[in-house]
């Protein structure tokens, strides 16, 4: 049965559950709105147009999709970043320089030391811990993951995305664990709907303070 969790009290002890698998963009860093919207003023940019663009694309078939051949590794970085400013330019607006375009949005993000906290305390529990991203390119600042995760899986990297069930049971296995034993959390519905699907118990996660309430009752112990 698919079992997404939203809030706390919702959540009860599963004791065959041994994985945490999290999100990058958005869990361990910074909101996705917040870091987006600040590049876009940077870039003198219309954030709603940037959205509604983001829209259009994740709405349409996935094949030619720019989104999904970006996340997925197909897309070069440099195409993607000509297509952005190509869709969003204006003829009374600012230049936007398409060179380094991903870069300057990805800057952005800050490491939420809450939810680093909360994952190397799961770790330290006996969790068998991952990270699962789609990726804007492949330029993750890695510092430290080697002693926070067991596994690591970034779209780009195989050729898979979120929420395709296949890249949920590839994390799954590298963990040695069943989709069933492992609980994924993502800021963003779809993909949390996508892990539950998988089989997993998907968690939304926003803020660290629920979230950490979430796991430590699925879990049934703390995380501190």
């Amino acid at each position: 049965m698919m079992r997404v969790m939203r809030a706390a009290a919702d959540a009860e002890p599963r004791p065959d559950l041994r994985g945490l698998i999290v999100d990058y963009g958005g869990v361990l860093t910074s909101s996705l709105e917040d870091t987006m919207s600040r590049w876009a003023r940077a870039d003198g940019i219309d954030y709603a147009e940037f959205t509604a663009l983001m829209r259009r694309w994740l709405a349409a078939d996935s094949t030619g999709n720019p989104v999904h051949e970006l996340e997925t590794g197909r897309l070069p970085v440099e195409e993607f970043e000509r297509l952005v400013a190509a869709a969003l330019r204006r003829p009374d607006g600012p230049e936007i320089v398409p060179a380094g375009l991903v870069q300057r949005m990805m800057r952005g993000f800050q490491p939420v030391q809450a939810m680093v906290g909360l994952v190397a305390a799961a770790k330290a529990s006996g969790i068998r811990t991952a990270l699962l991203s789609n990726s804007w390119g492949l330029d993750y600042p890695r510092e430290g993951w080697a002693e926070l995760f067991d596994a690591v899986v970034i779209s780009g990297e195989v050729n898979m995305r979120k929420p395709e069930p296949a890249i949920f049971r590839h994390t799954a296995a590298l963990l040695q664990l069943d989709p069933g034993q492992c609980v994924f959390v993502d800021d963003l519905a779809p993909n949390v709907r996508g892990a539950a699907a998988a089989g997993m118990v998907g968690v939304q996660h926003t803020d660290p303070d629920t979230t950490r309430q979430e796991l430590e009752s699925l879990f049934g112990r703390a995380f501190r």
